[in-house]
Protein backbone atom coordinates (compact mmCIF):
# COMPACT_ATOMS: atom_id res chain seq x y z
CA UNK A 1 0.00 0.00 0.00
CA UNK A 2 2.97 2.25 0.72
CA UNK A 3 4.64 1.95 -2.22
CA UNK A 4 1.14 2.28 -4.57
CA UNK A 5 0.26 5.64 -2.33
CA UNK A 6 3.63 6.89 -3.08
CA UNK A 7 3.82 6.09 -6.90
CA UNK A 8 0.23 7.75 -6.95
CA UNK A 9 1.62 10.48 -5.54
CA UNK A 10 4.34 11.57 -8.27
CA UNK A 11 3.26 14.22 -10.45
CA UNK A 12 2.18 13.36 -13.72
CA UNK A 13 5.13 13.46 -16.37
CA UNK A 14 4.33 16.61 -18.93
CA UNK A 15 5.67 16.14 -22.39
CA UNK A 16 6.53 18.63 -25.04
CA UNK A 17 6.81 18.26 -29.02
CA UNK A 18 8.69 20.56 -30.84
CA UNK A 19 8.99 20.26 -34.85
CA UNK A 20 11.95 21.22 -35.92
CA UNK A 21 12.45 20.23 -39.98
CA UNK A 22 11.97 16.53 -40.15
CA UNK A 23 12.45 15.83 -36.86
CA UNK A 24 10.77 15.61 -33.59
CA UNK A 25 11.90 16.22 -30.66
CA UNK A 26 10.07 15.24 -27.34
CA UNK A 27 11.47 16.62 -24.15
CA UNK A 28 10.32 15.43 -20.89
CA UNK A 29 9.92 17.15 -17.36
CA UNK A 30 11.64 14.00 -15.98
CA UNK A 31 15.69 13.32 -16.82
CA UNK A 32 15.55 9.75 -15.90
CA UNK A 33 13.38 9.24 -18.24
CA UNK A 34 13.94 8.20 -22.43
CA UNK A 35 11.52 8.41 -24.98
CA UNK A 36 11.94 5.34 -27.67
CA UNK A 37 11.76 6.93 -31.26
CA UNK A 38 12.35 10.31 -30.01
CA UNK A 39 14.53 12.53 -32.95
CA UNK A 40 18.01 13.60 -32.27
CA UNK A 41 18.64 17.19 -30.50
CA UNK A 42 20.84 19.20 -32.55
CA UNK A 43 23.03 21.97 -31.40
CA UNK A 44 26.20 23.08 -31.16
CA UNK A 45 28.83 20.76 -29.41
CA UNK A 46 31.71 22.30 -27.32
CA UNK A 47 35.17 21.49 -28.63
CA UNK A 48 36.77 18.16 -26.43
CA UNK A 49 38.56 19.32 -23.46
CA UNK A 50 39.42 15.49 -21.51
CA UNK A 51 41.35 17.26 -19.20
CA UNK A 52 38.73 19.55 -18.21
CA UNK A 53 41.46 22.16 -18.01
CA UNK A 54 40.58 24.92 -20.57
CA UNK A 55 42.97 26.87 -22.92
CA UNK A 56 44.33 29.39 -20.33
CA UNK A 57 45.19 26.99 -17.96
CA UNK A 58 46.75 24.21 -20.22
CA UNK A 59 48.71 27.40 -21.88
CA UNK A 60 50.31 27.71 -18.38
CA UNK A 61 51.28 24.04 -18.30
CA UNK A 62 52.83 24.20 -21.59
CA UNK A 63 54.89 27.13 -21.81
CA UNK A 64 57.12 26.65 -19.04
CA UNK A 65 58.20 23.45 -20.96
CA UNK A 66 58.51 25.52 -24.42
CA UNK A 67 60.64 28.12 -22.70
CA UNK A 68 62.79 25.46 -21.77
CA UNK A 69 63.19 23.67 -24.88
CA UNK A 70 64.16 27.27 -25.92
CA UNK A 71 66.75 28.19 -23.50
CA UNK A 72 68.17 24.51 -23.18
CA UNK A 73 67.75 23.29 -26.94
CA UNK A 74 67.10 25.99 -29.69
CA UNK A 75 69.61 28.90 -28.60
CA UNK A 76 72.41 26.49 -27.73
CA UNK A 77 71.83 24.54 -31.31
CA UNK A 78 71.22 28.14 -32.75
CA UNK A 79 74.77 29.44 -30.84
CA UNK A 80 76.56 26.32 -32.11
CA UNK A 81 75.65 26.63 -35.59
CA UNK A 82 76.86 29.86 -35.74
CA UNK A 83 79.79 29.15 -33.92
CA UNK A 84 80.79 26.67 -36.69
CA UNK A 85 81.00 29.49 -39.61
CA UNK A 86 83.00 31.43 -37.43
CA UNK A 87 87.44 30.75 -36.11
CA UNK A 88 86.34 31.74 -32.51
CA UNK A 89 88.61 30.55 -30.36
CA UNK A 90 89.61 30.51 -25.90
CA UNK A 91 92.75 32.66 -26.40
CA UNK A 92 94.34 35.48 -28.56
CA UNK A 93 92.88 37.57 -31.06
CA UNK A 94 89.90 35.30 -32.41
CA UNK A 95 88.97 34.89 -28.75
CA UNK A 96 88.01 38.77 -28.94
CA UNK A 97 87.15 39.22 -32.04
CA UNK A 98 85.64 36.18 -34.18
CA UNK A 99 85.60 36.43 -37.47
CA UNK A 100 82.91 34.92 -39.85
CA UNK A 101 84.88 32.22 -42.01
CA UNK A 102 81.87 30.37 -43.65
CA UNK A 103 82.20 26.97 -44.53
CA UNK A 104 86.19 26.91 -43.83
CA UNK A 105 85.40 25.02 -40.95
CA UNK A 106 83.05 22.37 -42.50
CA UNK A 107 86.32 21.72 -45.37
CA UNK A 108 88.78 21.91 -42.95
CA UNK A 109 87.19 18.74 -41.08
CA UNK A 110 85.84 16.39 -44.12
CA UNK A 111 89.56 16.76 -45.28
CA UNK A 112 91.33 16.20 -42.24
CA UNK A 113 92.40 12.32 -41.59
CA UNK A 114 92.36 12.46 -37.91
CA UNK A 115 88.48 13.13 -38.22
CA UNK A 116 87.89 10.63 -40.62
CA UNK A 117 90.14 8.14 -38.58
CA UNK A 118 87.93 9.39 -35.71
CA UNK A 119 84.63 8.67 -37.88
CA UNK A 120 85.59 5.20 -38.85
CA UNK A 121 85.94 4.72 -35.08
CA UNK A 122 82.89 6.18 -34.00
CA UNK A 123 81.00 3.81 -36.63
CA UNK A 124 83.07 0.76 -35.02
CA UNK A 125 82.44 1.26 -31.58
CA UNK A 126 78.42 1.85 -32.44
CA UNK A 127 78.70 -1.51 -34.67
CA UNK A 128 80.11 -3.33 -32.18
CA UNK A 129 79.28 -2.03 -28.88
CA UNK A 130 75.37 -1.17 -29.53
CA UNK A 131 74.52 -2.90 -32.53
CA UNK A 132 76.26 -6.03 -32.22
CA UNK A 133 76.84 -6.22 -28.39
CA UNK A 134 74.27 -4.34 -26.21
CA UNK A 135 71.24 -5.62 -28.51
CA UNK A 136 72.06 -8.93 -29.30
CA UNK A 137 73.71 -9.41 -25.06
CA UNK A 138 70.51 -7.58 -23.80
CA UNK A 139 67.76 -10.30 -26.11
CA UNK A 140 70.16 -13.13 -25.22
CA UNK A 141 69.58 -12.51 -21.17
CA UNK A 142 65.68 -11.27 -21.72
CA UNK A 143 65.22 -14.67 -23.20
CA UNK A 144 66.92 -17.00 -21.26
CA UNK A 145 65.06 -15.38 -18.17
CA UNK A 146 61.79 -14.91 -19.68
CA UNK A 147 60.59 -18.00 -18.13
CA UNK A 148 62.38 -17.97 -14.83
CA UNK A 149 60.89 -16.86 -11.76
CA UNK A 150 62.69 -16.60 -8.07
CA UNK A 151 66.18 -15.21 -6.69
CA UNK A 152 68.31 -16.43 -9.86
CA UNK A 153 66.63 -14.09 -12.13
CA UNK A 154 66.55 -11.06 -9.54
CA UNK A 155 70.37 -11.67 -8.96
CA UNK A 156 71.38 -11.79 -12.46
CA UNK A 157 69.15 -8.14 -13.21
CA UNK A 158 70.37 -6.82 -10.39
CA UNK A 159 74.27 -7.40 -11.62
CA UNK A 160 73.17 -6.03 -14.91
CA UNK A 161 70.95 -3.13 -13.43
CA UNK A 162 74.20 -1.84 -10.94
CA UNK A 163 76.73 -2.10 -13.96
CA UNK A 164 74.04 0.58 -15.88
CA UNK A 165 73.18 2.98 -12.47
CA UNK A 166 76.71 3.56 -11.62
CA UNK A 167 78.70 6.92 -12.17
CA UNK A 168 80.90 6.76 -15.57
CA UNK A 169 83.84 7.32 -13.38
CA UNK A 170 83.18 5.43 -10.66
CA UNK A 171 82.78 2.34 -13.78
CA UNK A 172 85.91 3.85 -15.32
CA UNK A 173 88.02 3.09 -12.49
CA UNK A 174 86.81 -0.57 -12.21
CA UNK A 175 87.76 -1.13 -15.66
CA UNK A 176 91.10 0.21 -15.18
CA UNK A 177 91.59 -1.83 -12.25
CA UNK A 178 89.96 -4.70 -13.93
CA UNK A 179 92.31 -4.30 -17.15
CA UNK A 180 95.34 -3.12 -15.41
CA UNK A 181 98.90 -4.32 -16.76
CA UNK A 182 100.69 -5.18 -13.59
CA UNK A 183 98.30 -5.66 -10.73
CA UNK A 184 94.76 -5.88 -12.85
CA UNK A 185 92.01 -8.49 -12.05
CA UNK A 186 92.10 -9.72 -15.59
CA UNK A 187 95.26 -11.16 -15.83
CA UNK A 188 95.63 -13.11 -12.53
CA UNK A 189 92.54 -14.73 -14.03
CA UNK A 190 93.74 -15.06 -17.01
CA UNK A 191 97.20 -15.95 -15.72
CA UNK A 192 98.58 -13.45 -18.50
CA UNK A 193 100.81 -10.80 -15.94
CA UNK A 194 102.05 -7.91 -17.91
CA UNK A 195 99.51 -8.32 -20.92
CA UNK A 196 98.64 -4.28 -21.94
CA UNK A 197 94.71 -4.28 -22.80
CA UNK A 198 94.14 -0.90 -22.76
CA UNK A 199 97.46 -0.15 -25.12
CA UNK A 200 97.47 -3.21 -27.21
CA UNK A 201 93.70 -3.00 -27.99
CA UNK A 202 92.29 -0.22 -26.93
CA UNK A 203 89.02 -0.13 -29.39
CA UNK A 204 88.29 -3.97 -28.11
CA UNK A 205 89.02 -2.98 -24.58
CA UNK A 206 86.39 0.14 -24.63
CA UNK A 207 83.92 -1.77 -27.04
CA UNK A 208 83.32 -4.62 -24.27
CA UNK A 209 83.64 -1.79 -21.57
CA UNK A 210 80.30 -0.12 -23.39
CA UNK A 211 78.65 -3.15 -24.32
CA UNK A 212 78.94 -4.62 -20.05
CA UNK A 213 77.85 -0.99 -19.15
CA UNK A 214 74.67 -0.19 -21.50
CA UNK A 215 73.04 -4.48 -22.08
CA UNK A 216 70.85 -3.40 -19.03
CA UNK A 217 68.51 -1.10 -21.43
CA UNK A 218 68.28 -3.55 -24.15
CA UNK A 219 67.91 -6.33 -21.49
CA UNK A 220 64.40 -4.76 -19.52
CA UNK A 221 63.23 -3.70 -23.16
CA UNK A 222 63.46 -6.89 -24.46
CA UNK A 223 61.94 -8.66 -21.79
CA UNK A 224 59.05 -5.92 -21.61
CA UNK A 225 58.78 -6.79 -25.48
CA UNK A 226 58.56 -10.22 -25.06
CA UNK A 227 55.58 -11.16 -22.79
CA UNK A 228 53.53 -9.75 -25.50
CA UNK A 229 54.75 -13.07 -27.44
CA UNK A 230 51.95 -15.83 -26.53
CA UNK A 231 53.04 -19.08 -25.06
CA UNK A 232 51.16 -20.98 -26.68
CA UNK A 233 52.23 -20.09 -30.35
CA UNK A 234 55.96 -21.26 -28.79
CA UNK A 235 54.22 -23.87 -27.58
CA UNK A 236 52.71 -24.83 -30.72
CA UNK A 237 56.02 -23.94 -32.82
CA UNK A 238 57.97 -26.47 -30.58
CA UNK A 239 55.39 -29.61 -30.75
CA UNK A 240 55.63 -29.03 -34.37
CA UNK A 241 59.31 -29.48 -34.28
CA UNK A 242 60.47 -26.25 -35.10
CA UNK A 243 64.00 -25.35 -33.29
CA UNK A 244 65.20 -22.94 -31.06
CA UNK A 245 65.88 -20.91 -34.02
CA UNK A 246 63.01 -21.29 -36.04
CA UNK A 247 61.02 -20.43 -33.23
CA UNK A 248 62.88 -16.94 -33.15
CA UNK A 249 62.47 -16.55 -36.68
CA UNK A 250 59.01 -17.49 -37.38
CA UNK A 251 57.27 -16.47 -34.13
CA UNK A 252 59.50 -14.19 -32.00
CA UNK A 253 61.18 -11.33 -34.06
CA UNK A 254 58.10 -11.13 -36.24
CA UNK A 255 55.65 -10.13 -32.94
CA UNK A 256 58.99 -7.93 -31.34
CA UNK A 257 60.72 -6.40 -34.71
CA UNK A 258 59.05 -2.68 -33.57
CA UNK A 259 61.22 -2.78 -30.06
CA UNK A 260 64.01 -4.22 -31.55
CA UNK A 261 63.84 -1.45 -34.20
CA UNK A 262 63.17 0.89 -31.03
CA UNK A 263 66.01 -0.43 -29.16
CA UNK A 264 68.73 0.05 -32.28
CA UNK A 265 68.06 3.47 -32.93
CA UNK A 266 68.17 4.17 -29.19
CA UNK A 267 71.47 2.65 -28.12
CA UNK A 268 72.79 3.88 -31.60
CA UNK A 269 72.43 7.67 -31.07
CA UNK A 270 73.37 7.03 -27.40
CA UNK A 271 77.54 5.12 -27.92
CA UNK A 272 77.82 7.58 -31.29
CA UNK A 273 77.63 11.09 -28.42
CA UNK A 274 78.74 8.69 -25.92
CA UNK A 275 82.14 10.22 -23.97
CA UNK A 276 82.96 7.94 -21.51
CA UNK A 277 85.67 5.66 -23.17
CA UNK A 278 87.65 8.96 -22.71
CA UNK A 279 87.65 8.07 -19.00
CA UNK A 280 89.93 5.39 -20.02
CA UNK A 281 91.83 5.43 -22.44
CA UNK A 282 91.39 9.08 -23.46
CA UNK A 283 91.69 8.83 -27.27
CA UNK A 284 95.06 6.96 -26.95
CA UNK A 285 97.36 5.78 -27.39
CA UNK A 286 98.29 7.69 -30.46
CA UNK A 287 94.64 8.32 -31.38
CA UNK A 288 93.47 4.77 -32.01
CA UNK A 289 90.40 4.70 -29.79
CA UNK A 290 89.55 8.75 -30.38
CA UNK A 291 85.87 8.63 -31.60
CA UNK A 292 84.59 11.70 -32.43
CA UNK A 293 83.21 12.67 -28.83
CA UNK A 294 86.38 12.58 -27.68
CA UNK A 295 87.87 14.08 -30.67
CA UNK A 296 86.12 17.61 -30.26
CA UNK A 297 86.70 17.22 -26.19
CA UNK A 298 90.24 17.25 -27.67
CA UNK A 299 89.79 19.95 -30.09
CA UNK A 300 87.45 22.28 -28.73
CA UNK A 301 88.29 22.10 -25.25
CA UNK A 302 91.95 21.24 -24.78
CA UNK A 303 92.69 22.99 -28.12
CA UNK A 304 90.78 25.81 -27.70
CA UNK A 305 89.22 26.12 -31.48
CA UNK A 306 85.61 26.38 -30.43
CA UNK A 307 84.83 27.36 -33.75
CA UNK A 308 86.43 24.07 -35.18
CA UNK A 309 84.75 22.04 -32.69
CA UNK A 310 81.47 23.54 -33.11
CA UNK A 311 81.54 22.48 -36.75
CA UNK A 312 82.17 18.96 -36.63
CA UNK A 313 79.60 19.11 -33.53
CA UNK A 314 77.35 20.42 -36.01
CA UNK A 315 78.49 17.31 -38.48
CA UNK A 316 77.86 14.55 -35.43
CA UNK A 317 74.47 16.12 -35.44
CA UNK A 318 73.65 15.84 -39.01
CA UNK A 319 75.06 11.96 -39.11
CA UNK A 320 72.55 11.38 -35.71
CA UNK A 321 69.63 12.64 -37.96
CA UNK A 322 70.94 9.89 -41.11
CA UNK A 323 70.71 7.38 -38.73
CA UNK A 324 67.33 8.66 -36.97
CA UNK A 325 65.93 8.89 -40.55
CA UNK A 326 67.46 4.92 -41.26
CA UNK A 327 65.33 3.71 -38.22
CA UNK A 328 62.07 5.41 -38.64
CA UNK A 329 62.43 4.67 -42.49
CA UNK A 330 62.58 0.77 -41.18
CA UNK A 331 59.14 1.17 -38.97
CA UNK A 332 57.46 3.13 -41.57
CA UNK A 333 57.82 0.17 -43.93
CA UNK A 334 56.61 -2.36 -40.98
CA UNK A 335 53.15 -0.18 -39.86
CA UNK A 336 52.55 -0.18 -43.64
CA UNK A 337 53.05 -4.16 -44.24
CA UNK A 338 50.95 -4.37 -40.58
Amino acid sequence: MWRRARASTRPPRRTRRRSKGSSVVQVTSRPDETVEGAGPVTGPSPAPDAAGLGRARAAGFLVPSMVLILLFLVVPAAWTIYLGVTNYRLTGLAAANPEVVGLENYTRALSDERFRNSLVLTLQFVLGSAVIGQACLGFAIAYALRDRRGPLRRVVEAFILLAWILPSSVVAFLWIALLDRDAGTLNALLGMPGMAWLLDYPMLSIIIFNTWRGTAFSMMLYAAALENVPRSHLETARLAGASTGQQLRDVVFPRIRGHVLTNLLLISLWTFNDFSPFLITAGGPEQRSEILAVYVYKVALSGGELGFGAAISFIMLLINLVIALIYLRMLGRRKERA
